[in-house]
This record gives C-alpha cells, sequence and structure tokens, in this order.
C-alpha cells in the first residue's frame, strides 16, 4: 500500500463487521483499550489508523513513543516492536469494526466487559485505560464514573478511564489527551517522569500546545 492510498466510502464499509488484532505482547504493563474499530483501521489491521486521529500524536506529547507513530497505511513494523518493549498494548471493548461508536448499543457494551476481563485476567498489565467516559459507564454499569484511575481494579489491574481521541470528542486537544494519557503511562510504569514538559508536535504546520485538531475514530 502506497503513502497515496485512499480508501472509497464503499471500500470502508466492506470492513463494517470487521475485527482487528490486539496489539499487546508478553511484558504488556498499560492496556489502552477503544471503544471499538473504526472502517478504517479495519481495512489496514492497525489501531486508530485513520489520518488525523489524535490518539498517536497523544501518545508521542506524552513521551510514550519516542516518534509520531503513521499507522494510516498499517502499523509500521518498527512502531510495533518499540509499543511492544515500552510494555504498551492496545484491544477494544468491542472488536468489530463500525463508521461510528455510537452505532453501539448499550447491551453490546455491557457484554464486552467479561472478554475484556478475561484478557486482562490473561496477560496482567498493571494499568487498563479505558478510552471513553460515556462508553465506560454504558459498558461497566456506572453511570456516576469520573474521568481517571478508578476506586476498583479490573481482574487485579488499575482501572482507568481516560479520554477518547475521537474527533466527537471536540473539547479535548493533542496536549490535553497527552496529559491524559501520561498520567496513565506514569501509574503503569510507562513513563517515570510526570512533571517532564511535554514534546512539541513535528508535524508540519501544526499548532503547538494549543492545537484543536478534528480528529476521526
Amino acid at each position: 500500500m502506497t503513502a497515496a492510498r485512499r480508501f472509497t466510502r464503499a471500500e470502508l464499509e466492506s470492513f463494517h463487521g470487521a475485527r482487528v488484532d490486539d496489539l499487546i505482547g508478553p511484558g504488556v504493563r498499560l492496556l489502552f483499550v477503544g471503544i471499538n474499530p473504526g472502517l478504517w483501521t479495519a481495512a489496514v489491521n492497525a489501531h486508530f489508523a485513520r489520518p488525523g486521529n489524535r490518539f498517536w500524536p497523544a501518545l508521542y506529547l506524552a513521551g510514550i513513543t519516542p516518534r509520531r507513530v503513521d499507522a494510516s497505511h498499517g502499523m509500521p513494523p518498527a512502531d510495533r516492536e518499540q509499543l511492544l518493549e515500552a510494555g504498551v498494548g492496545i484491544s477494544n471493548l468491542v472488536p468489530f469494526a463500525t463508521a461510528r461508536a455510537d452505532e453501539l448499543t448499550a447491551e453490546q457494551l455491557h457484554a464486552a466487559v467479561h472478554p475484556l476481563t478475561a484478557l486482562v485476567g490473561r496477560t496482567r498489565p498493571r494499568v487498563v485505560a479505558v478510552l471513553g467516559l460515556t462508553a465506560f459507564r454504558l459498558a461497566f454499569g456506572d453511570r456516576k464514573a469520573l474521568p481517571g484511575r478508578q476506586p476498583t481494579k479490573l481482574d487485579g489491574s488499575q482501572l482507568w478511564v481516560l479520554p477518547n481521541p475521537s474527533g466527537l470528542n471536540a473539547h479535548e486537544t493533542p496536549v490535553s489527551l497527552a496529559a491524559a494519557y501520561r498520567e496513565a503511562a506514569v501509574a503503569a510504569g510507562v513513563v517515570a517522569d510526570l512533571d517532564r514538559p511535554f514534546r512539541e508536535d513535528p508535524a508540519p504546520g501544526g499548532h503547538r500546545r494549543s492545537r484543536t485538531d478534528r480528529p476521526e475514530q
């Protein structure tokens, strides 16, 4: 797949219901859990792959990755290895792809908790970070849940709720996402220093520290 590859709407729709492989290594310490894959993500089998999604810029700004990952045409092998070596994993609450996360029902989200708990039991991450407060409340049946670390654990792992990087979460910026993600990364032992200054985004033409890019899931 070349750098210029773009999908037509029909091509993307053909991936409705497709699944994306988890990115989890034997030493995972921080497990990010998205709501469910988007169609572009399913098309290239790489998490948060749609161009403009803020997940990867936020991880770079937070110091979780050494460079800004471009997963829009699939996960580069070098970046995959770096994530695994760092103890960072990625999965989803609901495994199948939709155009938008709000196509999922509350029942589908709630049913996803059991397999997630089983996954956590097998992989034993220090921190499980669910990306999306509304989805978390529906899935776990906790309407009063607040962002951040939760008072209960998930099969022995710290359970966190962090902002979703989707463009529908428009009041978040890459920097605010990075701040939330880094807090969980420090708790997981992936990042050592919570007070270290944020990196600047090296993207050409990108604003620094006050970016309001609108990403897509």
